[in-house]
């Protein structure tokens, strides 16, 4: 089937299956195309808002998706059955370029669906290898949030899983937190907090040369495509969106350290 570059395409319940797994055999370029598939956004338009992947290539992609039943047009009927769920799909930061004033007809168009409210992810980059925690072995998570209740919640759970857990909500406790040693093995970070942007503590930290590899897991109610796709492009290797359950974000600290996922029925491992 040939791509037409005004079709417009949408997730099927099999591609979010797909993406529900522990990991995924998509290629970097795929995963780029797949996140922008919205249901709205013609091929036209995802391919000038994947600017890094050459139109071509995203043409390419999109048969292949719609071959494979990933995809469909936005006119046919997008459930064949199957559950959608919570992604575990790898993005690598920096694929999406600036979609500023000089973008073409197609990306302005995608920028306003970006904008779009009520657009709720669960997105965890699963690494290539799974960790292996050694006896004694103590895994120390940051969260960074100002909502107390939220804190003590999160706080409770992650203790329930083993980890040391260390809260921040301003400028300054993230410093004096990221200080302390042992440096933490990954950080749960929300976007609005009192005298910091959390886009902004993402960035600093991707560009300092012993913060840089820290796993970091974006929590937070912005909850636009537009903002989803910020923090993935400043390096975030997770997103997830209030309102949500606790065990989902233990999923998705699990899934982002490698370490065994929760069972089906929801028992911690």
């Amino acid at each position: 089937m040939a791509s037409q570059d005004d079709e417009v395409y949408a997730l099927t319940d099999k591609g979010n299956a797909n993406l529900n797994t522990a990991g995924t055999t998509l290629s970097a370029a795929e995963l780029q195309v797949l996140v922008l598939v919205d249901g709205q956004s013609t091929v036209a338009q995802i391919a000038a808002m994947a600017r890094n992947v050459p139109p071509a290539k995203v043409r390419e992609i999109l048969r292949k998706f719609f071959a494979d039943r990933l995809i469909t047009t936005a006119t046919e009927p997008s459930s064949d059955g199957l559950e959608s769920g919570f992604f575990s799909i790898a993005v690598p930061a920096g694929f999406f370029s600036s979609l500023g004033k000089e973008a073409s007809a197609e990306a302005d168009h995608g920028v306003s669906t970006l904008k779009q409210k009520g657009y709720f992810v669960r997105i965890a980059q699963r690494p290539a290898a799974a960790r292996e925690v050694k006896e004694g072995e103590q895994i120390t998570i940051l969260v960074v949030d100002d909502d107390q209740d939220l804190l003590k919640l999160l706080r409770t759970y992650m203790k329930m899983e083993g980890f040391t857990v260390r809260t921040a909500e301003k400028r300054d406790d993230i410093v004096a937190a990221l200080r302390q040693p042992p440096k933490p093995d990954l950080v749960l970070l929300d976007v609005q907090l009192p005298d910091a942007n959390g886009f902004d503590v993402l960035v600093k930290m991707r560009q300092h040369p012993f913060m840089k590899t820290i796993p970091i897991v974006m929590l937070t109610a912005e909850a636009t495509r537009e903002a989803v796709i910020r923090g993935l492009q400043g390096g975030a290797d997770g997103y997830v969106t209030k309102p949500f359950e606790p065990d989902m974000v233990v999923a998705a600290v699990k899934a982002v350290l490698g370490l065994a996922p929760l069972s089906a029925s929801g028992d911690k491992k």
